[in-house]
């Protein structure tokens, strides 16, 4: 499938400088997600054309029809909370899953990829400030849901996902902190369907932090696109 580059001017230069200033920046082994929810499809092509290839969306809806239209090369990251009768429109649609929060959705994850022979790659996603408002287990539930991974056959955990609190960057430090602490912990143990090879924490405001503090995947949405347009993008959620 081909892209519809158009130009228009000073956006596509601001997208893209923004891309390789973050980039420039960046090791190797630091992946940029891109988060494009309720981004117009002109913005991601122009993001695309600058050379970035992984992109964010927290809608279902919102990810499958930029999924259906733009190059099948981008992967697709879901980082939203996931509902459990949507997930049967991610499979085969969608290259990681960062929200894994409940013994309920892996069960349905694991049932509808293993319908049609896909394997679910997830991150779990920790409340790591145990705030009311986010989703996310809590670390002391932690054993219950590997114990439950480890009897899926389409479900394979990459790492761990946490949205922190906001706060200073003392505070920002102190939850990357606590982390990295579980995702090292749970790297020096052996499961058949959990490996530690990604840790997704850091945003526009506090990704340098996160990096320092073990962060190997970053979700920059503002400081790529601009401030977030509610109406933007293909849908109104």
């Amino acid at each position: 499938m081909y892209m519809l580059i158009t130009s228009l001017g000073g956006k596509d230069l601001v997208i893209e400088e923004n891309i390789n200033k973050i980039k420039k920046n960046l090791s190797k082994d630091v992946t940029l997600v891109a988060v494009s929810k309720t981004k117009p499809i002109e913005d991601i092509e122009i993001a695309y054309k600058a050379g970035q290839r992984d992109f964010g969306e927290n809608k279902v809806q919102e990810l499958i029809e930029k999924e259906e239209i733009l190059e099948k090369d981008i992967r697709w990251h879901f980082i939203g909370s996931l509902q459990t009768n949507k997930v049967k429109y991610l499979v085969g649609k969608v290259y990681l899953i960062h929200s894994l929060s409940s013994i309920k959705l892996l069960k349905k994850i694991e049932s509808e990829f293993s319908k049609e022979g896909f394997i679910a790659n997830l991150l779990i996603q920790i409340n790591i400030g145990k705030e009311e408002n986010k989703s996310g287990i809590f670390e002391e539930e932690l054993d219950a849901l590997i114990n439950e991974i480890e009897l899926c056959n389409n479900c394979k955990v990459r790492g761990l996902m946490a949205i922190i609190p906001k706060g200073n960057d003392t505070e920002n430090r102190y939850y990357f902190k606590k982390m990295k602490y579980i995702y090292d912990t749970l790297s020096k143990k052996s499961y058949k369907n959990i490996s530690m090879e990604i840790l997704s924490m850091g945003m526009t405001n506090d990704y340098k932090i996160a990096i320092e503090e073990g962060s190997n995947l970053i979700r920059i949405g503002e400081g790529i696109f601009g401030k977030r347009n509610i109406l933007g993008g293909l849908t109104n959620g």
